[in-house]
């Protein structure tokens, strides 16, 4: 409970805090936020970064665990995608938390003023056009919760992701009752002045009742409500339709004799030194066991279990027995009963006639600032890693829209009287750099090459078929280094980067001053310690890409 009170403090401190304040917030020992945020930095969900503890792309994980359970994302994304694209319009998708609103997926437009919400962000249900079509579900339970919130906290001040606004939602009821009788609800300026929005509940095929609600958002620069009702809602609808058609044609998920899906192991927590990991019945117990006794009592063992307890939940997993808890993840019964009962006495697991499935509330672990992380900063924490463990400059850089140049995008430099000197946003060709040339490599056989390969130093590779059995050979050895080639004196060696897909995205370099390491000594000392580092970025990467596109992939 302790442990997931910090990581709810610093979700909603965007992630980042120093150990003092978590020691306000939370209410605990400063000895208790050092235990909980050195467990959860052996986790891999946290980085301890001087006196900041700052959340990792991993702990994207838990968040993963529940959109894979529910499904949604993944069977409605490409609709929601679609339809943005047909209107030039926002398109979300909005799954129910109590008397909240949480977002599961964004198709947002590029403009200067965009409008988008961040995934696992809560809303107040009054302040959404989503809420009233949850609401029309909702019985004398859920409304008298409702009331005795909005009396405690008329502001709405208990959800940070929007500006508090007292009064103007006196309506809601009245707003419910017309949405029922309509079948879609408005936004009209409730979040903030400017967004307005019309949102369409997307039903359950088999169940009938609101599985998720598909909205199109937008500014009062290009839509009124009225605009909204006569231009986007028929086709809001038609998608939703659609949406519908891909549930009622989704596969049950597979049970198992005794009612549940059992998972797989949950998936080891990364660490420099790695104590045994996760792997079949018993590997946690192994796992924590051996983290026990590297930390000591700095190691919380109950946070551990409790949160690896979320990761067994996952794509055709979202029901599951206390005995498929304890199969996945080695614990004993007892044990994976005391976690989950404490995970649904704080609200992230429900259960019903024995079965257990994860809520909408672990999207509020960490998931909506994590969200929003782009591929430079995920990379950013490896880069300086990697150049303090080398003593060289590492940086990473992306390929231009046109494949000729690389840009870097991300880049960590020492200190030195002679050093590589590269800002961020440089562009050199791609063919005489490392970075370039295992980019390159990733798009054989159909890399399409300069016509005119410029001669940058007198070592540069000018002709295009030795290129092209330079590149060749870059795919097989998996990595590319250049001596010479963009400035005499420069030897880079560079690794690519892969999504979730296997595509190279991107690349990392090491580049130095050739007079202190030769060639050899960067394949036997960096190009090892390259690889390290970008095998660390592509497991975050592809923990936080799972129901997102990552920006600058």
């Amino acid at each position: 409970m302790r442990g997931i009170s910090v990581l709810r403090r610093l979700t909603e401190a965007d992630g980042v805090s120093s150990l003092s304040s978590l020691e306000k917030a939370t209410g605990l020992a400063r000895s208790t936020v050092d235990r909980i945020t050195a467990t959860l930095a052996r986790m891999g969900y946290v980085r301890l970064d001087g006196r900041d503890a700052v959340l990792a792309p991993r702990l994207m994980e838990l968040g993963n665990a529940y959109l894979a359970s529910i499904r949604l994302p993944r069977l409605l994304d490409a609709h929601a995608d679609a339809l943005a694209d047909e209107l030039d319009e926002s398109v979300s998708l909005a799954v129910a938390d109590r008397d909240g609103v949480r977002f599961i997926h964004q198709a947002t437009r590029r403009r200067a003023m965009s409008l988008s919400f961040r995934i696992g962000d809560l809303l107040p249900a009054e302040r959404t056009a989503p809420g009233p079509l949850f609401a029309i579900e909702w019985g004398p339970a859920e409304w008298a919760r409702w009331r005795a919130r909005r009396e405690a906290d008329p502001e709405g001040r208990g959800f940070p992701a929007v500006p508090p606004r007292e009064g103007a939602y006196d309506d809601f009821e009245a707003r419910t009752e017309a949405a029922a009788a309509r079948g879609w609800a408005l936004d009209d300026q409730l979040i903030e002045p400017g967004l307005v929005a019309v949102s369409v509940p997307v039903r359950d095929p088999r169940t009938g009742r609101v599985a998720c609600v598909a909205s199109v958002v937008s500014h009062t620069s290009r839509h009124t409500t009225d605009s909204l009702r006569s231009a986007l809602l028929p086709r809001l609808r038609a998608t939703v339709a659609r949406m519908e058609q891909e549930l009622a044609g989704a596969p049950r998920e597979p049970a198992t004799p005794d009612g549940g899906s059992p998972p797989p192991p949950p998936s080891p927590p990364p660490s420099s030194t790695p104590p045994p990991t996760p792997s079949g019945l018993g590997g946690l117990a192994a796992w924590t066991g051996a983290s026990k006794q590297e930390l000591g009592r700095e190691f919380i063992e109950s946070l551990a279990r409790g949160l690896t307890v979320v990761t067994s939940f996952g794509e055709g997993r979202a029901d599951l027995t206390l005995t498929d808890v304890a199969r996945a993840t080695g614990l004993a019964r007892a044990t994976a009963r005391r976690a989950l009962i404490t995970l649904e006495h704080l609200g992230y697991v429900e259960s019903s006639d024995r079965v257990f499935r994860l809520t909408p509330r672990v999207l509020g672990l960490g998931f909506p600032p994590l969200s929003m992380l782009p591929l430079p900063r995920i990379a950013a924490p490896h880069l300086a890693e990697l150049s303090a463990r080398v003593h060289e400059s590492a940086s990473l850089a992306v390929l231009t829209a046109g494949g000729d140049e690389v840009q870097y995008t991300a880049r960590v430099a020492t200190s030195r009287i002679m050093s590589v000197n590269i800002t961020l946003g440089t562009r050199f060709p791609a063919y005489a750099t490392s970075l370039g040339r295992v980019m390159l490599a990733g798009l054989l056989p159909e890399v399409a090459l300069p016509e005119r390969l410029v001669p940058l130093t007198p070592r540069s590779v000018t002709d295009p078929v030795e290129l092209l059995t330079v590149l060749e050979r870059v795919r097989t050895d998996g990595y590319a280094l250049v001596d010479g080639e963009l400035e005499e004196g420069l030897r880079s060696i560079a690794v690519p980067v892969h999504d979730r897909d296997g595509r190279v995205t991107a690349a990392v370099n090491v580049a130095m001053h050739s007079s202190r390491r030769s060639v050899e000594q960067c394949v036997q000392e960096i190009l090892p310690e390259l690889r390290a580092t970008v095998h660390r970025i592509e497991s975050e990467l592809r923990v936080a890409g799972m129901f997102r596109r990552v920006a600058g992939v």
